[in-house]
């Protein structure tokens, strides 16, 4: 399968004071706001950081639902959070936390499968950073 994506940003102004918005080609994102605030502080406005985490918290958690169904299993539930960390100009970490609830699997194999997810996810495999990976099978 080939296929390609979009999405585009524009800013305006210097760093510090300046202002951008992103668009994504589908529309989901259309000019959402972002600037140094969004960034380095916790004003409202999305930032590349938060993105990427949801690409790749979105991409894993597809990748571990594929795994699964290969092994025979479907996801009741599987949820994951990205937390990216950022230090002196570069993204150092991303820690996934995934918890789900799978029928008639077991804690080593779910565990097994969502490592598995971690090392192929195509979003895993860009990234040139650290990636741990915290799974909870929920009863």
């Amino acid at each position: 399968m080939k296929f390609s994506r979009n999405a585009s940003a524009n800013w305006q102004g210097s760093i510090k004071e300046g202002k951008g918005d992103i668009t994504t080609g589908s529309g989901v994102l259309d000019k959402s706001k972002y600037a140094f605030g969004t960034r380095f502080k916790d004003d409202k406005g999305t930032n590349p950081e938060e993105l990427i985490g949801a690409a790749h918290a979105g991409c894993y958690t597809m990748q571990f639902s594929a795994f699964l169904g290969e092994e025979g299993y479907t996801a009741d539930d599987l949820h994951t959070d990205a937390k990216v960390f950022f230090e002196d100009g570069e993204i150092v970490k991303i820690a996934l936390t995934v918890s789900g609830s799978v029928p008639n699997i077991k804690e080593d194999e779910f565990v097994k499968i969502a490592t598995k997810a971690k090392e192929k996810c195509p979003v895993s495999k860009l990234l040139d950073t650290e990636i741990t990976l915290d799974a909870t099978l929920n009863a």
